[in-house]
């Protein structure tokens, strides 16, 4: 893109509305984004959406581009990485419709929340580092070396705590039983 183009949008002395401006810019850039968001999705629709959708992120940050006159550079980019985030999008979506469908069992009973909240007044009883190794290890999913880390001790003492903690809870949950 020449210096034509940035004046074009930046300059609106004696020119026209824009709107042509913008337009003008579209027709001339269109065809090329239209033709790579193609090669990319394999799909004219899509395609269509991604160069609009592209286009009007690169033209609504025009004033913020270091190199105006790279406009067409900016819009494959823009084009690219929309692309990119649409396929990361659309597995992301994926694997939640995988999981729902494996995971959802018609028979599968709803928790109890009354056991729930037994758990968690069990948990709370605890002492105070084993409710934090408890805590980091199952809750916040870290590693044993992780865990030993976190609570600045070693990883045999982060598994003793979580050990001596899960004993303490297995005896409560069985006493409350029934």
């Amino acid at each position: 893109m020449d210096v034509e183009v940035a004046e074009e949008l930046t300059h609106t002395e004696g020119q026209a509305p824009a709107e042509d401006r913008l337009a003008e810019l579209y027709e001339r850039h269109a065809p090329a984004a239209g033709r790579l968001a193609f090669l990319l999705t394999g799909d004219r629709t899509l395609a269509e959406d991604l160069v609009q959708d592209a286009f009007v992120r690169v033209v609504g940050r025009f004033a913020h581009l270091r190199v105006p006159d790279a406009f067409d550079a900016y819009l494959r980019r823009t084009i690219v990485n929309l692309h990119t985030s649409q396929l990361r999008r659309r597995g992301t979506e994926r694997t939640y419709l995988e999981r729902q469908r494996h995971g959802s069992d018609p028979g599968e009973v709803m928790p109890d929340v009354g056991e729930r909240a037994e758990l968690w007044q069990a948990v709370l009883e605890l002492p105070p580092r084993q409710r934090a190794a408890v805590v980091l290890r199952f809750y916040e999913d870290l590693s044993e070396h992780q865990t030993a880390e976190a609570l600045r001790c070693s990883t045999a003492a982060a598994k003793s705590l979580v050990a001596r903690a899960m004993e303490t809870l297995r005896k409560r949950v069985r006493r409350d039983q029934p």
